[in-house]
């Protein structure tokens, strides 16, 4: 029995240590803290990729990227991918250029990472230089 308690706990702390940045995930607006989008974190030949899957109360609909400057300009915001090509660096993702904010355009450098204390929140940095913002995401819970 104690050998099954072991093997439970070391399970457990497997899980947490390595927590999962893929999923589902929900932004936050930095100036309303209401939700405001879904995006979905996937990988791809290793790398972390994210796509915008739904926007929360859109203001119009079907909008596109029209700030966008690269290959996006005029694109469907649902369905965007806005992370691109993140690489693991010890218990973070980051990579140069690769968030998008589709509301002014403009790309950052970026890195991201599970909260070490709540699986269930991501901490999305986006930076250029010294000078960073970190937003939090929270992961869509399943029904």
């Amino acid at each position: 029995m104690k050998k099954v308690n072991l093997l439970i706990l070391f399970i457990a702390l497997f899980l947490t240590s390595n927590a999962q940045v893929t999923g589902k995930w929900t932004t936050i607006d930095d100036e309303t803290g209401k939700a405001k989008s879904i995006v979905e974190i996937y990988k791809k030949d290793g790398k972390l990729y994210g796509k915008i899957i739904k926007l929360i109360n859109p203001t119009e609909k079907d909008p596109v990227c029209d700030k966008c400057t690269d290959y996006r300009k005029n694109k469907k915001i649902v369905g965007m991918n806005i992370i691109t090509g993140l690489v693991k660096d010890g218990d973070e993702w980051e990579a140069d250029d690769a968030i998008l904010d589709p509301n002014n355009g403009k790309i950052y450098d970026c890195k991201i990472w599970v909260d070490e204390d709540n699986n269930n929140k991501l901490n999305v940095r986006g930076y250029i230089g010294f000078i960073y913002r970190t937003q939090y995401w929270y992961r869509v819970k399943k029904k």
